[in-house]
């Protein structure tokens, strides 16, 4: 069996500070150079940031040239291949038509005879 023990201790002190705090003892050209600084620094870091986001928002994305050549000549196969597409429909076609008319004469002839 185990056994707990609580010790109790007296309260501590509470510690009050008596006067004015720091930045009110610092010069007014301080406190100016620690906000200008601080603007400066947020500006610093957070204008990089709002501008991706707002281009996200936007949907609007700077694109490399290269790619979008890359892209426009890739547009330029896949239409080419489409016409092929149409083509080899048409083509298929005739050959089905000629293979429907080659059993036609085969069932209208006579068989041969051996």
């Amino acid at each position: 069996m185990m056994t707990l023990a609580l010790f109790q201790t007296p309260a501590p002190d509470i510690v009050t500070i008596q006067g004015a705090p720091f930045w009110a003892m610092l010069p007014p050209e301080a406190i100016t150079i620690i906000a200008l600084g601080s603007i400066v620094g947020g500006v610093l870091v957070f204008w990089p940031l709002m501008r991706a986001l707002g281009r996200r928002l936007e949907g609007r994305r700077v694109a490399d040239p290269a790619l979008m050549h890359e892209v426009e000549s890739l547009r330029d196969r896949v239409a080419e291949l489409e016409s092929h597409h149409d083509r080899l429909a048409e083509l298929e076609e005739r050959v089905e038509f000629s293979e429907r008319l080659l059993a036609k004469v085969r069932e209208q002839s006579p068989p041969a005879r051996s």
